[in-house]
C-alpha cells in the first residue's frame, strides 16, 4: 500500500509539475501575441500614414470598388468621389473610370503619383 502511495504522490507531482509548465508556456506565447499585435498595429499606423502606402491603397482600392470612388475619399477628394458614385449609379461607368485610374495609380513611381495627385491634387486620371 505504501508504494500505491508513492506511486500516487509521484503521478500527482509530475501532473502538477506539467499544469504549472503549462500555465507557464500559456502566459509566454500570450506575451508575445500580444506583442505580434502591437507591431501589427503599429505596421498598420504606419501605412495609413506613409504617402507611399497611400498610393497603393488608392491603386488597389480603386481597381477592386472603384465604382464607389472610395479611392477618390482616400486622396482627399471628396467631390470627385461623390460625382464618381453618382456615375456609377446613372451611368455605369463608374467602375471602369476606377479600373483605369486603379491602374495608373499602381504604375507611376512614388514621387510621380505623390506629386500629382497629393500635392498637385489632379482629381482625374
Amino acid at each position: 500500500m505504501s508504494e500505491e502511495n508513492k506511486d500516487e504522490k509521484s503521478f500527482s507531482d509530475k501532473a502538477k509539475a506539467m499544469g504549472e509548465e503549462a500555465k507557464k508556456t500559456a502566459r509566454e506565447i500570450g506575451d508575445e501575441a500580444k506583442e505580434s499585435a502591437r507591431e501589427f498595429g503599429d505596421g498598420v499606423q504606419e501605412t495609413i500614414h506613409s504617402q507611399e502606402n497611400k498610393k497603393i491603397l488608392a491603386g488597389v482600392l480603386a481597381i477592386v470598388v472603384g465604382a464607389f470612388g472610395v479611392h477618390k475619399f482616400i486622396l482627399g477628394y471628396n467631390k470627385e468621389g461623390i460625382i464618381q458614385i453618382l456615375l456609377s449609379f446613372l451611368c455605369g461607368i463608374g467602375g471602369i473610370i476606377g479600373l483605369i485610374e486603379g491602374i495608373i495609380y499602381l504604375t507611376k513611381s512614388d514621387e510621380e503619383f505623390y506629386n500629382t495627385y497629393q500635392i498637385g491634387k489632379k482629381p482625374w486620371f
